[in-house]
């Protein structure tokens, strides 16, 4: 049987924590069991010089929501073709704290304050990305040029 679990300061922290030793900066926290869960529910901490690569999810059940508990995240949306279609600053005291992403939406996440958690929720069971949800027109995360790349995404911000 689960347990309840309160979401606590010194969870974030633990989480962060984690995150900041990763060599990719960042930590997933699951709270559901299995990656075959049918419901995905996690802390997710990102650290500033972490690159997510613009990615999107062409399953008609992946929509994701997210919604920044800690930090500052700068979200960016683009076209197919890489064009930047859209931007949020996402912040837990603004009005803008979190965002719910249709499917088929590329888009990358930038953490801009170390620290910076969102709790994350999508339809399971974890599928990793293939080849055509993954954005042709940006480096991949093993690529030199994504640290170049990141500095653009989070000049967007400044």
């Amino acid at each position: 049987m689960k347990q309840i679990q309160i979401i606590q300061r010194s969870l974030l922290d633990q989480v962060s924590a984690q995150a900041r030793s990763s060599p990719r900066l960042r930590k997933n926290y699951n709270f559901h069991v299995a990656e075959t869960d049918l419901s995905h529910r996690l802390l997710n901490a990102v650290e500033p010089n972490s690159y997510i690569p613009p990615h999107c999810h062409h399953d008609l059940s992946k929509d994701e929501t997210i919604i920044v508990l800690r930090g500052r995240l700068g979200v960016v949306f683009f076209d197919g073709q890489g064009n930047m279609t859209n931007k949020v600053l996402l912040t837990p005291d603004s009005d803008s704290m979190g965002v719910s992403i249709p499917h088929g939406v590329f888009h990358t996440l930038v953490a801009l304050t170390s620290g910076s958690v969102f709790f994350e929720a999508k339809a399971g069971p974890y599928v990793p990305l293939t080849a055509q949800e993954k954005a042709p027109w940006a480096p991949t995360e093993d690529d030199p040029q994504a640290v170049v790349y990141l500095a653009r995404l989070k000049q967007m911000f400044a």
